[in-house]
């Protein structure tokens, strides 16, 4: 809070690649700077005398993170926010008209009003290792592109595809011994990984995303895990009408390599298989069964951190 003015000061940043829209709300303050490092240093001097509540930013995926990163140094408190919840806070209040001017006073208003928690950064480590994961699936994704390109291209251009396959089969090895790397540099990082890699189904990339991406997990209750990773249903009713349950929300990052990690898991661990085969037979579709099966993984897992023990049989019951 500003005691000079004795109003709540919240800021909202509309992120671009080459600059941030900043918005200071309720003082009807606007301003831009380029999104580079000399940019944001202006932004963080211009910002500091207001001695703000909370600075919002919506999350992009990479381009709103050197300003982060100078908000935590300059021990000024921010927001990354989720940008599905920006936008029906914008429905909510009838917005629609978009420039960077009105997406900076959106944001800074939707921090005014819903009151968002302050985010924290990551570890470094914890952060790259996040990184890594991401970049990997990345790869994993431009690598089945191409695949399907070779089955369906002439013989003829096949060998203009061979080495771009072998390239990221290169780098995604290397990154998978960066991870490994950084796993072992710390003996947190190394009990976790051990615990979380004793279930069947569970790799080194599930447990890295897991201690990268998810650090609460082992300090939650069930309910909380399901719903932190996006796996607990949602009651969808309203009068008489009565909706399919969904999942919605959560960490999407952690969810698909748990996704991916439950497919091995139906094939080698005779839990999660019998689960799977018993919800299938019953009538379930096959993607409800595996998110169901991830569900109860997580639940599982969060037990097992919890209570420090390797995996022996069902920990936990959904």
């Amino acid at each position: 809070m500003n005691t000079k003015t004795n109003q709540s000061i919240n800021i909202g940043v509309d992120t671009g690649k080459f600059q941030l829209d900043i918005y200071i709300r309720p003082l009807d303050i606007h301003f831009t700077v380029k999104n580079d490092e000399q940019g944001i240093r202006d932004a963080i001097q211009k910002i500091k005398p207001y001695k703000p509540e909370r600075i919002v930013i919506v999350a992009t995926g990479r381009l709103e993170m050197p300003f982060i990163l100078a908000c935590s140094k300059a021990s000024l408190p921010f927001v990354i926010a989720n940008p599905i919840h920006v936008k029906r806070f914008a429905g909510a209040i009838g917005q629609r008209a978009k420039t960077d001017k009105l997406d900076a006073k959106l944001i800074a208003h939707y921090g005014a009003a819903i009151k968002p928690p302050l985010s924290k950064l990551k570890p470094e480590s914890m952060q790259l290792m996040s990184d890594l994961v991401s970049r990997r699936n990345q790869l994993l994704v431009m690598q089945t592109m191409e695949k399907n390109r070779l089955h369906i291209l002439p013989k003829e251009l096949a060998m203009t595809i061979k080495p771009i396959l072998t390239a990221f089969k290169n780098q995604i090895q290397k990154i998978e011994n960066k991870i490994i790397k950084l796993i072992e540099s710390c003996p947190e990082y190394q009990a976790k990984n051990s615990l979380l890699q004793s279930m069947k189904g569970i790799g080194k990339i599930a447990a890295a995303s897991i201690i990268s991406n998810l650090p609460e997990l082992g300090y939650m209750t069930n309910k909380q895990a399901s719903a932190l990773v996006g796996v607990a249903p949602v009651n969808r009713e309203s009068g008489r009408f009565k909706g399919m349950r969904k999942i919605q929300g959560g960490r999407h990052q952690v969810r698909t390599v748990l996704y991916m990690a439950m497919m091995s898991a139906i094939q080698s661990n005779p839990v999660f298989k019998t689960q799977y085969q018993k919800l299938v037979t019953s009538g379930k579709p096959k993607k409800v069964a595996l998110i169901a099966c991830v569900r109860k993984m997580v639940v599982t897992l969060n037990s097992m951190l919890r209570d420090g023990t390797m995996w022996e049989a069902p920990i936990a019951e959904i």
